[in-house]
């Protein structure tokens, strides 16, 4: 049984975005515009760096107060945090979809184009970045998860829009690291904002109802997309241009969104725990970005080399996810490479690149990853590592973050 939520009687006054923009790229796909550098400074625009040594983007971090009137309202008060991607894309034309520059449209403009939002909350609006997902560091994802818990102090739900390629390793980055019990729904597009029968809109405007109306307070991070929810952990992206492309493998979605009604037909176990009890143990605000631990991903198929663990270990990697056939397999020359780098102290876990089914076992310097994909593995072990080298706490926290049985 749910615990009930609590909800502060605040509202919001809708405040201006940070200002970004993307350096001109001919419009030839998704891919090319995620590639596009971007120079962000906080509440200015530079001049992008020159495209042989492209500058680090900068992130705006800073989270907008509410005002005395938005304090006083009965409205949920919703923040609307924007990295960018397909959602906020600029398509060549009307019709075309997959002809556009990602991240290119501000959050604060998408925000008040749709309509009837005062029937469902008082909204804010924060532009982290605005690039495509794949552009974003694993830095970033730490500003960006530290942003999302300040903003939760004041607001009573976060939405996080970002890119679709890398969301599911986003989205699980958030649900393992945001302390705060309150909602936090991630969205986004599979076409652009400006093209006809954009899936944009409606998936913004959904989102923003998610969040504001409460239903998944204690869920950690969910992914909203198509009116369908998931949970964080298990979603993942199984097509490259379908707007339904997010499953949940073997469990499947938590609930959905048809106009006013919104169900949900399953909860994760933290959401049974009495307040701050289900938070997770990864406490960014206990670490610096400097201690995130180095993480990769070697994949097996017919005849693999041990190259990729060799050359893994050699540029400093802590820990490695092995991508494997069937169970988890990995062929011979893999597995002697990785028997050498365990001696190495380098922690492996290891997964199936099936997408679907459950790995089990172990072993010396191995964790299993469960039903956990590759990516959202390398997340769970990346974060291990940077609070921890004890191998059997490590492992403790992939049988209870990595596999939440109830």
């Amino acid at each position: 049984m749910m615990k009930p939520k609590s909800k502060r009687p605040i509202a919001v006054w809708s405040t201006a975005a940070l200002t970004a923009f993307v350096i001109s790229l001919s419009p030839i796909g998704s891919y090319a515009a995620h590639a596009a550098a971007v120079t962000e400074v906080k509440g200015t625009v530079s001049t992008p760096a020159p495209a042989q040594t492209p500058a680090a983007p900068g992130r705006n971090t800073t989270v907008p107060p509410l005002s005395q009137a938005a304090k006083q309202s009965a409205k949920p008060n919703v923040l609307v945090v924007a990295t960018g991607g397909t959602l906020a894309g600029q398509s060549t034309d009307a019709t075309s979809f997959q002809s556009y520059r990602a991240g290119t449209l501000k959050i604060e403009d998408m925000v008040g184009e749709l309509p009837n939002t005062d029937k469902i909350a008082d909204i804010s609006t924060l532009q982290f970045g605005n690039s495509g997902s794949s552009a974003y560091t694993m830095a970033d994802l730490y500003d960006l998860s530290q942003t999302v818990d300040q903003a939760l102090k004041v607001y009573d739900s976060v939405v996080v829009t970002t890119g679709t390629d890398t969301m599911e390793e986003i989205a699980y980055f958030l649900d393992l690291t945001v302390q705060s019990d309150k909602p936090v729904v991630i969205t986004g597009s599979m076409r652009p904002w400006t093209v006809i029968g954009s899936d944009a809109q409606a998936n913004l405007y959904n989102a923003i109802k998610l969040a504001g109306s409460g239903r998944t307070e204690s869920f950690g991070t969910v992914l909203m997309l198509n009116d369908t929810i998931h949970l964080a952990r298990g979603v993942t992206k199984t097509n490259d241009y379908r707007t339904d492309t997010f499953e949940t493998p073997m469990l499947g979605a938590v609930g959905y969104i048809d106009d006013e009604n919104i169900r949900i037909y399953r909860a994760p176990l933290r959401a049974m725990k009495a307040e701050g009890e289900g938070n997770p143990v990864f406490d960014l605000s206990k670490i610096t970005k400097a201690d995130l631990a180095k993480v990769e991903i070697a994949v097996s198929y017919q005849e693999a080399g041990g190259g990729a663990i060799k050359g893994f270990v050699a540029d400093g990697a802590k820990g490695i996810v092995t991508s494997g056939t069937g169970a988890g397999g990995i062929s011979r020359e893999m597995s002697a490479a990785r028997k050498e780098a365990i001696e190495k102290g380098v922690v492996f876990v290891t997964t199936t690149r099936t997408g679907s089914g459950s790995v089990y076992g172990g072993g010396e310097g191995i964790i299993s990853g469960d039903n956990l994909s590759p990516q959202q593995a390398r997340v769970l072990l990346q974060l291990s590592l940077s609070f921890t080298d004890d191998f059997n706490t490590i492992k403790g926290w992939f049988a209870t973050y990595g596999t939440p049985e109830v």
